[in-house]
């Protein structure tokens, strides 16, 4: 299945020969924990964002079995003092536990035998001498035979995590396969260099704690000094943008929003570079064995959970507790469990300072509204679905008191009073009340008018019978005060090719009274 111990550099000198975005400073960072006591490091991220990359790239900087220089020479990573005193200087175990878990699969095997395929892969490759009364021992013996520690490389390591979720045999048989290399004192104090595990998740708990505790945690949550290395920066983009379609507008329209302390905006590689090989803009990220399904944890039965998806589609931030999650498929507890799973996930970004999360850009909030316009829902969703196109209907009806109680009766279920005090926050539920004009309304915020800026503007997204709707929004005013300013500044300037099919709409909210009010016209 392939090469285990030592398995040289043509996968990375491969990557290196295209259009490569300089990562390598990443070996700085593993350089430093070399031999010391945080030289254990699991890093998670989402599908596509370049782990086997990664471990690419570190495999052929590490192992001894050949000579990469003419690879790094030209990179970043050249220039700094540690690049000529680790490189190639290390015997390398690279794995990529999915291939031991479809090879099991393909043979309609247990998942109990990866672990022992894994191992005796490994010592397969150690040369037949070397001799010892247990795996173990025989690589203690390949260390001491060669004068070189070994450095571990494990791509998909938490694939037993995610395709055994429901064979804690099996799981546990990894596990303890994990603990032998990392929890082992002498041997891996004497044998393992360093070790850099990537997946998805960050290692399953055991109760509050890591399973193997040893490891250093960088995670979306938390990525600390790897942060820049989790997927492109906006520097990185702006220079790829230059000169080429999309542009980098476009391009950040799209793909920006991941946000990661002390970098900031963060965008997924695999769909930037698509965008830049077709020359144009779309969903890319699409759903993967990997990532499992959306559909599936959003229609969990946790309370508040479809409320709180509505309003993460609405486009609000919604503010998480991300301690109690078990870093696994099937562990959930809350609706907060599943959706810290969305963020690992990169279904969301997490804003770490307010511990908040949000849909983080166009390209996922497609994903998001492609579920509501198959209707792959359950019956929470269908009632929420429900009283959203009664909505609908009574406002294209003119039923303007009907559309202030709808109102009234969303933000007393939905909305802590404290948030609710101003006209931003009054726009938040426009967009949550109306979700059901998701698929058949393009939603545009702040659309540019004749003379000003409208609130909220639903514009029909096919030709159909629908009428164009413009709200414009109060707070401590009047209804009708709302409706004169869309007809005074031109509002709907831009709507021309509806013209006869639009709707005003004024929406207030009166401090005093705790009272919305509502006023309908056609233009």
């Amino acid at each position: 299945m392939g090469i285990y111990v030592n398995p040289g550099n043509k996968a990375f000198s491969r990557i290196a020969r295209k259009k490569y975005v300089d990562k390598t400073k990443l070996i700085d960072s593993m350089n430093e924990r070399i031999s010391s006591d945080d030289s254990l490091v699991c890093v998670s991220r989402p599908r596509r964002f370049g782990k086997t990359f990664a471990a690419n790239m570190l495999t052929a900087y590490y192992d001894c079995s050949c000579d990469s220089r003419e690879l790094f020479d030209s990179m970043k990573i050249a220039e700094s003092e540690s690049y000529e005193e680790h490189i190639n200087k290390y015997n390398v175990i690279w794995l990529d536990v999915s291939g031991f878990i479809s090879e099991a699969r393909r043979l309609q095997k247990s998942l109990e035998v990866v672990s022992v395929w894994i191992v005796d892969a490994i010592q397969n490759e150690i040369p037949e001498k070397i001799q010892g009364q247990t795996p173990n021992d025989r690589l203690s013996q390949f260390v001491e035979e060669t004068g070189k520690q070994i450095i571990f490389i494990i791509d998909e390591w938490d694939a037993m995590i995610r395709e055994a979720k429901d064979d804690k045999i099996a799981q546990e048989a990894y596990l303890n396969m994990l603990r032998g290399w990392f929890k082992n004192g002498n041997f891996t104090l004497n044998v393992v260099a360093a070790a850099y595990m990537t997946g998805i998740l960050p290692i399953k708990k055991d109760k509050k704690q890591s399973a193997i505790s040893e490891f250093d945690e960088i995670s979306m949550l938390d990525p600390a000094d790897f942060a820049e290395f989790v997927g492109f920066t906006e520097e990185e983009v702006k220079t790829l943008c230059k000169g080429n379609l999309p542009t980098f507008e476009d391009v950040k329209a799209w793909y920006d929003g991941y946000d990661l302390s002390g970098v900031g905006s963060i965008y997924n590689p695999y769909s930037v570079m698509k965008a830049l090989k077709s020359g144009k803009c779309k969903s890319y990220w699409r759903k993967t064995s990997a990532a499992e399904s959306l559909k599936d944890y959003i229609n969990m039965d946790f309370k508040g959970l479809q409320e709180t998806i509505a309003r993460l589609i609405a486009g609000e931030r919604i503010l998480v507790n991300v301690d109690s999650f078990q870093n696994d498929f099937e562990t959930f507890e809350s609706a907060d469990d599943v959706l810290t799973l969305l963020i690992h996930l990169g279904y969301l970004t997490y804003h770490e300072a307010e511990k908040s999360v949000e849909i983080p850009n166009e390209e996922v909030r497609n994903e998001f509204k492609d579920f509501l316009v198959q209707r792959r829902v359950n019956s929470e969703w269908m009632s929420l679905i429900k009283r959203s196109q009664k909505l609908l209907e009574d406002t294209i009806a003119g039923r303007s008191e009907d559309v202030a109680a709808a109102m009234e009766e969303i933000r007393a279920e939905q909305y802590a009073p404290q948030f609710y005090n101003n006209e931003q926050s009054l726009r938040a539920v426009i967009k949550y009340a109306y979700l059901v004009t998701v698929g058949q309304y393009i939603e545009l915020e702040e659309i540019p008018g004749g003379k000003g800026i409208a609130d909220v503007s639903f514009i029909p997204a096919s030709l159909s019978r629908l009428p164009a709707m413009v709200v414009e929004l109060k707070w401590n005013k009047t209804a009708g005060g709302a409706i004169s300013q869309i007809k005074e500044k031109k509002y709907t300037a831009k709507l021309k090719p509806f013209a006869g099919n639009i709707l005003l709409v004024g929406i207030n909210y009166d401090e005093k009274t705790g009272k919305h009010t509502c006023m309908i016209e056609k233009a």
